[in-house]
């Protein structure tokens, strides 16, 4: 027999983050761990970051986030996406989109 849980009490706030609807990414995972942790064990940490962000605190608050990478591809998709040249390519792509100059990907020949 199952019973049913009762809705949390807990605020909405310290609830763990949640996908939005239609989002095909999870949610990354993150550790929280003060400054003075990481300093001492960053070898550790860097480990970690390869599975899940790593918020590094200074005095309770957000001051950083530690990233890693499992492999070269995964640091190379890194810095494509994030490279302001890229960036720039796909605003200008969607701006064009939305001007109605784009090209339907049904209409691109074989």
């Amino acid at each position: 027999m199952t019973s049913r849980s009762k809705p949390s009490k807990s605020s909405q706030s310290s609830r763990t983050p949640r996908r939005r609807s239609g989002s095909k990414k999870k949610a990354p995972r993150r550790k929280e761990v003060g400054l003075a942790k990481v300093k001492d064990d960053l070898s550790r940490y860097l480990k970690l970051a390869s599975r899940e962000e790593i918020l590094i605190t200074r005095h309770g608050r957000p001051a950083g986030i530690l990233i890693g990478f499992e492999d070269e591809e995964a640091w190379f998709e890194y810095r494509l996406e994030n490279h302001p040249d890229f960036l720039d390519r796909i605003a200008e792509a969607r701006r064009t989109l939305r001007a109605g100059e784009g090209v339907r990907l049904e209409d691109v020949g074989d």
